[in-house]
């Protein structure tokens, strides 16, 4: 308590003491002495209650632990803590013989729910690890078997945090602070003892539903949730939750205690707790029943509770959703409204429009989406239907139908619903052809465009930016056709192009630019983006269709390369626009001679050019690799140095200041006129020189490799290739010494190569050598056995025993395997295998030989094969 809050009721001032504490509630020496409170002689209590051989002995011990409870009827002291505490551990090993002494326990324990009284400012650090100690002693007395002490135990706890006041104030003495009981409960790790003596409560009811009180408070502390994480609380409590409980009470309190566990502890290891098969078929049967039978607000709350809980365990892969059958109940659940269905699950059940069973239906559409990360969902989804029912909100609303839902919350749930079909549908290709989705889409599409009177809400998630319009239908439609597109399956994609989506999707790019305002600017460029990125996917690789997006669609694109530079750093999305046009040129243009020639004669170079201008590293390299594809056109070269920029910069001025940049930042030595200083690594970086030789695998590119894919030189060497090297108009002096440089890039690049080769030539001459010449053989044969003889150990370890690795007499100064086949000179020519080494004294050639010295050795077998070991 702080100096400026107000003094307890009764405390008396006393101005004539003889020294004055700045603290309310510490009293002087003087006043201490005429306290009501006198110290008790709890030892004596102690010493009683240890005692065994007396006759009345009994009655002495319940008498004075009365006494004790009506002396602290107000509180109990933090200094005495401990030693009521031992009292109270005393009375409860009796319990079991003498069951007299649970009142006297469960007495304690009820001043245990008044709070702590100090008698000094510190008195809270003094005694902090008695108090912790001894409340930690709690959990460990609900193995007491007794219910009464049990629930009273819970009492207790639950009062930490409504305590009442005492019923009078002791002079000398003020409470603790209201958090102090809450504080060392956490200390001594009470919640992980009290989540342990769920155990011991399997068939008391009411017993547990105290626990499960006591164990929802003490979960509201991260420090408490982490002790009942260790205790394995969320398996052990969600395992419980379909036991029988006419109250509801244990549900609810087990609900939300796993909810503190989830928000409060480690989440991963909660779910990993929950991702069993018994936790997840008691959350299964709850569900069932709450969906099927649950007709109050509160259970329809419960309800939805219970699905955001296995939401969130069925991001685990491992959980077994399938194999519990949960995720088929799900589906059903999800699907019923829309496709029919026989189950008798959902016999004559029916969603209203009240707002719980409206989250409930966003909830099972969102629980699809993480489902159908598991592959083994497919099979369940197909069986379901799902693709089917969510294609029912595919679709422009129907005037004068009487639906379920209000017009703001079929809007939510029909963007929510193609938001879905943006995961599920590109996992069912053939599910999605059988529903006709692409015509389904672009009659959407067109319906999204047309001038149709259509208030839209726009309240929900999903519908940011499209109040007033249709612009968030058609968001989440173009995320969902691109998704299709991006499978790149043709009978998807040639399906499309037939049904004109290209003339489509284009006229639709055209109209957003005339019907947008700055409110809606940042949706209309989402949605120009996806259209660019989807004309993508459907023009790469094939030129009949680049034909089709034809001139139109260069126009659209030459309209986003004319923005306006400075709105590249809005934050709009005029970055992510930029990016997909780009893409867009790469895959709608380039190839298709036709739109290469009218993109040239709108200007597009010089557009592009005045955005390599721009000097921003982050499409630099995307439109330089797109110079170098559009110069295999002849009539590139012309544009190219036709462009003027800013103080009559020339294409191949900005070309050469870029690589000097790019240089710069690599790190690349150059002297101040841009002359090469190292002249065996003219291209070598900082980054090549600092980075340590790892091994790499065989489908991972070199470092060489990546320099060239990731850094714009090789690009810029292949524009300036293009056009020759020579009449570059607007160069200065330095810029024809990094010409130069330029002009020889290659060259440096298979410097490395020659390197190599060299070394190949200079190993196969030396092989040569030690062939065709006796000297040189025996000079290498020398210097490998002295290379051979320093690379081993000068002293031998005691009682070694040396096995000799050499063969005697072996003219050979290549390697060998383990077995060597010889296909050379017939045996009966050399005097057989091995004829002119030591080997040979012990053995005879069969037909005479070249080594007559041999004569006076028995004779042996012929070997059988001509094979050295």
């Amino acid at each position: 308590m702080s100096t400026a809050e107000a003094p307890e009721p009764g405390v008396r001032s006393k101005s004539n003491s003889p020294r004055q504490i700045p603290v309310v509630g510490v009293v002087t020496e003087d006043e201490d002495a005429q306290g009501a409170l006198k110290p008790m002689d709890l030892n004596r209590v102690i010493k009683l209650l240890q005692e065994t051989d007396k006759d009345d002995l009994e009655e002495k011990q319940l008498k004075a632990v009365k006494i004790l409870v009506q002396y602290y009827q107000n509180g109990f002291p933090l200094r005495d803590l401990a030693q009521i505490f031992k009292i109270l551990n005393l009375c409860a090993g009796k319990i079991g013989q003498q069951p007299h002494f649970i009142e006297s326990a469960y007495s304690i324990l009820k001043l245990c729910g008044f709070p702590f009284l100090k008698k000094k400012v510190s008195d809270e650090i003094t005694y902090a690890e008695d108090t912790a100690n001894s409340i930690a002693l709690l959990g460990d007395l609900m193995k007491v078997p007794s219910s009464e002490l049990r629930i009273q135990i819970c009492k207790c706890i639950v009062d930490f945090y409504h305590a009442e006041p005492p019923k009078k104030h002791i002079t000398g003495y003020q409470q603790a602070s209201s958090s102090y009981k809450i504080q060392m409960a956490e200390v001594g790790g009470l919640a992980k003892t009290m989540v342990q003596s769920l155990a011991l409560l399997d068939n008391q009811l009411v017993e547990k539903l105290w626990v499960l009180k006591a164990l929802q408070h003490l979960s509201t502390s991260e420090a408490n949730c982490t002790l009942m994480m260790q205790a394995q609380a969320a398996s052990s409590i969600c395992a419980h939750l379909n036991d029988p409980d006419p109250s509801g009470q244990l549900l609810f309190r087990s609900s939300e205690i796993l909810w503190n566990l989830l928000e409060k502890s480690s989440k991963e290891e909660i779910i990993q707790q929950l991702s069993n098969l018994e936790c997840l078929l008691a959350l299964k049967e709850i569900f069932k029943n709450l969906f099927m039978r649950g007709f109050r607000h509160y259970d329809r709350q419960l309800r939805n509770d219970i699905l955001v809980i296995t939401t969130i365990i069925a991001q685990n892969p491992e959980a077994p959703m399938i194999e519990c059958g949960f995720t088929r109940d799900l589906i059903l659940f999800a699907t019923f409204n829309e496709v029919k269905s026989q189950n008798p699950l959902v016999k004559g059940l029916k969603l209203s429009n009240s707002y719980e069973d409206f989250e409930l239906k966003k909830l099972l559409f969102n629980i699809i989406v993480i489902l159908c990360k598991d592959l083994p969902t497919v099979q369940l989804l197909i069986d379901g239907k799902v693709v089917l029912a969510l294609f029912t909100y595919v679709k422009k609303p129907e005037k004068h139908k009487i639906i379920e839902w209000s017009a703001a919350q079929y809007e939510e749930l029909q963007l929510h619903a193609i938001a879905t079909l943006s995961s599920v549908a590109p996992l069912l290709i053939e599910e999605y052809m059988l529903c006709q989705g692409n015509a389904r889409i672009l009659a959407f599409l067109e319906w999204c465009e047309s001038e149709d009177s259509f208030f839209t809400h726009g309240n929900s998630f999903h519908g940011t930016g499209g109040r007033g319009n249709k612009f968030a239908h058609m968001r989440y439609t173009l995320r969902l056709l691109r998704a299709m597109v991006y499978l790149q399956d043709e009978t998807v994609n040639n399906d499309l192009c037939e049904k004109g989506t290209i003339q489509q999707l284009i006229g639709i790019f055209k109209n957003t630019i005339s019907k947008s305002n700055d409110k809606e600017e940042a949706i209309v460029l989402e949605i120009q983006s996806d259209i660019l990125l989807i004309l993508s996917g459907l023009c790469e690789h094939n030129i009949p269709r680049k034909e089709i997006f034809g001139t139109e669609g260069v126009d659209v694109i030459l309209h986003v390369l004319k923005t306006d530079p400075k709105k590249f750093q809005s934050g709009l999305g005029y970055i992510v626009l930029l990016f997909s046009t780009l893409d867009s040129i790469w895959c709608c243009i380039l190839g298709c001679y036709p739109s290469e020639d009218y993109f040239l004669e709108k200007e597009g170079i010089f557009l592009l050019l005045d955005l390599l201008a721009l000097n921003q590293k982050k499409f630099c390299n995307l439109i330089l690799g797109i110079m170098v594809e559009f110069c295999d056109n002849p009539k590139t070269t012309v544009h190219v140095n036709s462009w003027r920029g800013k103080k009559d910069q020339t294409a191949a001025s900005l070309l050469i200041k870029l690589w000097r940049k790019e240089e710069k930042e690599l790190g690349v030595k150059r002297d101040k006129h841009g002359k090469i200083i190292d002249t065996k690594k003219p291209l070598f970086t900082s980054f090549q020189e600092e980075q340590n030789i790892m091994p790499l695998p065989a489908d991972c590119p070199t470092v060489a490799v990546m320099d060239v894919a990731e850094n714009i030189r090789a690009k810029i060497y292949a524009v300036l290739g293009k056009l020759d090297f020579e009449n570059l108009p607007g160069l200065s002096a330095e810029d024809f010494v990094t010409l130069c440089i330029i002009h020889r890039y290659l060259d440096f690049k298979i410097q490395a190569t020659h390197k190599q080769r060299d070394l190949a030539n200079k190993s196969w001459e030396n092989f040569l050598a030690r062939t065709s010449n006796a000297k040189t053989l025996k000079k290498a044969k020398r210097l490998q056995e002295k290379a051979i003889e320093s690379s081993r150990y000068n002293e031998r370890p005691p009682n070694a025993i040396f096995h000799q690795t050499e063969i005697k007499g072996l003219n050979t100064t290549v390697p060998s395997g383990r077995v060597v086949t010889l296909e050379s000179t017939p045996a009966r020519l050399v005097g057989g295998p091995l004829a002119d080494t030591d080997i040979a004294l012990k053995k005879l050639p069969i037909r005479g030989g070249a080594l007559q010295r041999v004569k006076t050795v028995k004779i042996v077998d012929e070997p059988k094969k001509n094979v050295l070991t």
